[in-house]
């Protein structure tokens, strides 16, 4: 299947792989049969790849929506972003629509997509953050012209998903890989482990992911090694992170990072690529 270069994320995720792309293409299977991603957000390594049969996962029941819809319904959705506005009254009237649970629920499908892109484009540093209660809140971006409709990139993700077997999960990424078998590979780009307790960002989700969760993360991916599963995995190079993987393959990479409330604070950090082949 040709790709489609028009594909690429519709939104901007906290550790979002665009900028590693080359480091990470130089690590992936010349040949697999399923491609599975149990930690979705942005999409960039999907988006990069393009394969025709996937199984991608992603917690947040917000982001699987936004993907759903585009599959489904993009051109509605086009509409609808089409009707937003770039103000700061109307940016927080539209953010605090989830903090009336029940009008929110009665949203449509693409209503609920049409919001959480709006939101990301115009929010500050593109930060999708929620609070325990699942909220959203960022504050307003101040941006003066941001693309909140990117038609084409909207189309070519549709078409791409329509024309390839795409399964969406929604669920913890154990149960991302249900039904894996030996030919398929595995790309998983949890929350990092942070490198300080400044840096411990995980407000993607209202969950969180801390040592437990990474520890876990690590049991799976020893389960799949032993099923001789490839699996390829991104996290920061912490003590905690080189120490838990270090019966694998670790390359060591650089990385900018964009996403931070502080400028100051988006320096080049690294990184690591862990990999059982």
């Amino acid at each position: 299947m040709t790709k489609d270069p028009l594909v690429s994320p519709v939104l901007k995720w906290a550790g979002g792989k665009r900028q590693l792309l080359k480091a990470i293409r130089e690590h992936i299977p010349d040949r697999f049969n399923t491609y599975y991603e149990p930690f979705l957000g942005g999409g960039a390594v999907l988006f990069d790849l393009q394969p025709e049969y996937a199984v991608v996962n992603d917690i947040s029941e917000e982001l699987i929506n936004v993907y759903t819809v585009i599959r489904d319904n993009v051109e509605e959705l086009i509409q609808d972003l089409k009707n937003h506005r770039n103000s700061e009254d109307y940016y927080y009237e539209i953010r605090d629509l989830d903090r009336d649970r029940e009008k929110y629920s009665r949203l449509s499908n693409i209503k609920k997509a049409s919001r959480i892109i709006y939101l990301n484009k115009t929010c500050y540093n593109g930060l999708f953050r929620v609070n325990q209660r699942g909220e959203f809140n960022t504050p307003f971006g101040r941006y003066n012209n941001p693309n909140i409709v990117n038609e084409q990139v909207l189309r070519a993700v549709s078409r791409y998903l329509n024309r390839s077997k795409i399964i969406f999960r929604c669920g913890d990424f154990e149960s991302a890989v249900d039904g894996i078998s030996e030919g398929c590979f595995v790309y998983f780009d949890p929350p990092y482990d942070p490198v300080s307790d400044s840096a411990n960002f995980t407000g993607y989700d209202k969950g969180g992911f801390g040592k437990e969760e990474q520890v876990r993360l690590k049991e799976l991916c020893d389960w799949l090694n032993r099923r001789n599963i490839r699996f390829l995995l991104s996290n920061s190079a912490t003590d905690f992170i080189l120490d838990l993987y270090r019966d694998y393959n670790i390359t060591i990479v650089k990385a900018k990072r964009p996403v931070n409330s502080r400028g100051d604070k988006r320096g080049e950090v690294d990184e690591v690529l862990i990999k059982n082949y």
